[in-house]
């Protein structure tokens, strides 16, 4: 090249680039138009005078039909949109959020383990079960406490990140059985949960950090697809939005019921409690939950509105925490809010402590020593970089190209191509990426589906469960069965004497409890007389700081009805009918 283009750089750059374009132009016209040929190029200094010739030839030879690339234009940013979730970004989000779920779920599984079952003995009688799940079945002795302890052993594995392709299914698997155990312990964040412990499966959470990239180097990796961490952000944005468009009802903002209710409950609390009582208190929660929820996703997408946001999530669900008893949802609400911010915000943090206490950064350095020499993903080059250890300040490692032979993991172009063996096999396929997809559009349209169903969801709780409706509404019941043998005795039963505390009060205010209690109870009494039995139930309800109604039409029996999936269940009573 002569020494013009070396001082004239910006001009000579840009000549490279018309040289690259005019180059690929060429290609697609030689793919497109057989008999068109390209000239072979002179030396360099006389490639400007090539380019421009070939310029005015492509323009006078260049079909008009092939003017296509309009709409390819248009859907181009759609194209890009997907395209970066391939992307290559740090993965210290996704460590943070595997130790945090690993945590949280294995303490959760012997917890209830704990209270549940050995204090409790709850799953030693009749147990509510999901419709299309009822085979699912408590364990016998002594396998359904090493269930306990496995789903823990499985969680605390999941954090450290050892053997995670069998810790992290394990920890799904147990979770979303102990969730089918029992209707009447259903939670949103409790069923939000074993989705998240499924999600993470699928993500190469354990390249980092972890037990497994300490034993397999050739494994370890800085840097993940961004659509391993976005999966996230985007269920918790659907949870909040849809809690937020729950709470558009008369009674949650022009009453503040039944949160007036629950706070003035709470006036025994320190400091705060006379606040609570106060009526303008609940309006300001039932406000301000209201707006946060409908928000706050697309706030914490803006960085400059980022913490401000974040701090209304800490004190919103600190004050959760403090007034109401809802296990693990706001230490899991914050892990997962913290995914919005860039994902190497772990690793700075972990950098400024090291900067700030010498331990973190002997912890820091015995990690990376451990890789010196070894080939890893992405690897360091000569000056170091791809390391920020003990410099807080350092700027982001540079990423490796990602070239998209394996979707899984990013991969540098120069490492050779046994780089995963049978252990590191990716699993994200088409099929999965289909999966993943269809999950989350279970998600939008679960919230929606009562729209479709006529009645009062909170009255009726057809579409309730799954739709991201917390700590909305508030029920009382209270009732009998009448149980009618073939000889017509006539027998109460009142579910607080067959039932156990939790399941009788859950029991009044949901219709497919009441249908299952009815059908177990004609079961038994087919099984006692060798006849069937008829069996109605007398039972009423109220709803938030409203009457109490019948719930269920005493006239109809129902040892003969059917559980329908979708649509209007006819013996559940209209609110309101005397």
């Amino acid at each position: 090249m002569p020494a013009a283009f070396g001082r004239a750089a910006p001009f000579g750059r840009s000549l490279k680039r018309s040289f690259g374009r005019a180059k690929a132009l060429l290609g697609r016209l030689l793919l497109k138009n057989k008999n068109l040929t390209l000239e072979p190029l002179k030396d360099e200094e006389e490639a400007p005078k090539s380019r421009a010739a070939t310029s005015k030839s492509e323009a006078s030879t260049r079909p008009t039909a092939v003017q296509k690339p309009q709409a390819s234009k248009r859907a181009q940013p759609v194209h890009q949109g997907f395209a970066r979730l391939k992307d290559p970004v740090p993965i210290h989000t996704l460590v943070w959020l595997r130790i945090a779920i690993g945590l949280l779920g294995g303490g959760d599984i012997l917890g209830n383990g704990i209270y549940y079952h050995w204090y409790k003995d709850a799953f030693a009688g009749f147990t509510f079960r999901y419709y299309g799940f009822e085979w699912v079945h408590p364990l016998p002795e002594p396998f359904f406490s090493l269930f306990f302890i496995t789903g823990f052993l499985a969680g605390i594995a999941v954090a450290v990140g050892y053997r995670f392709r069998i810790a992290a299914p394990v920890l799904a698997i147990s979770f979303s059985y102990l969730f089918l155990l029992e209707k009447a312990h259903y939670l949103n964040h409790a069923y939000l949960f074993s989705w998240l412990a499924w999600l993470i499966v699928f993500t190469p959470a354990w390249r980092e950090l972890s037990f497994d990239a300490w034993r397999k180097p050739m494994a370890r990796s800085r840097v993940c697809p961004r659509w391993s961490i976005a999966l996230f952000p985007l269920m918790m944005g659907i949870v909040y939005f849809f809690g937020g468009v729950a709470k558009i009802n008369a009674d949650w903002l022009l009453q503040a019921s039944p949160l007036h209710s629950w706070l003035s409950a709470r006036g025994d609390i320190l400091l705060i409690g006379p606040l609570l009582e106060l009526k303008e208190t609940a309006y300001l929660f039932a406000w301000g939950g209201f707006l946060l929820d409908l928000s706050v996703a697309f706030l914490l997408l803006h960085k400059r509105l980022r913490w401000w946001a974040l701090a209304a999530v800490v004190f919103f669900h600190a004050m959760n925490h403090l007034i109401f008893n809802i296990g693990i949802f706001p230490y899991l609400s914050l892990v997962m809010s913290s995914l919005w911010f860039e994902p190497d915000w772990p690793g700075r943090f972990v950098n400024w402590l090291g900067s700030k206490w010498n331990w973190v950064r002997k912890l820091q350095l015995r990690w990376e020593s451990h890789f010196v020499g070894l080939q890893t993903c992405p690897a360091e080059d000569e000056a170091g970089r791809g390391s920020n250890v003990g410099n807080a300040d350092a700027e982001p490692s540079p990423l490796p190209k990602y070239t998209g032979h394996n979707p899984f993991v990013g991969q540098l172009e120069s490492e050779r191509e046994d780089w995963f063996d049978n252990y590191d096999r990716p699993i994200f396929t088409p099929w999965v990426t289909l999966l993943l997809a269809a999950i989350i559009a279970v998600h939008v349209f679960l919230p929606l589906r009562h729209h479709f169903i006529p009645g009062d969801v909170g009255w009726t709780e057809e579409g309730h469960r799954y739709s991201w409706r917390m700590m909305l509404r508030s029920k009382r019941g209270s009732g009998y069965f009448r149980i009618i043998d073939s000889t017509g005795k006539e027998t109460k039963v009142y579910p607080r004497d067959r039932l156990y505390p939790r399941q009788a009060r859950k029991l009044y205010t949901h219709p497919d409890m009441i249908l299952q209690f009815a059908h177990h109870l004609a079961s038994e009494c087919a099984d006692t007389t060798g006849n069937s039995c008829q069996v109605y139930a007398k039972i009423k309800a109220r709803l938030n700081d409203g009457k109490y109604y019948p719930y269920i039409d005493p006239e109809v029996n129902l040892a003969e009805v059917e559980w329908i999936w979708l649509g209007r269940k006819k013996w559940v009573l209209e609110e309101g009918n005397d």
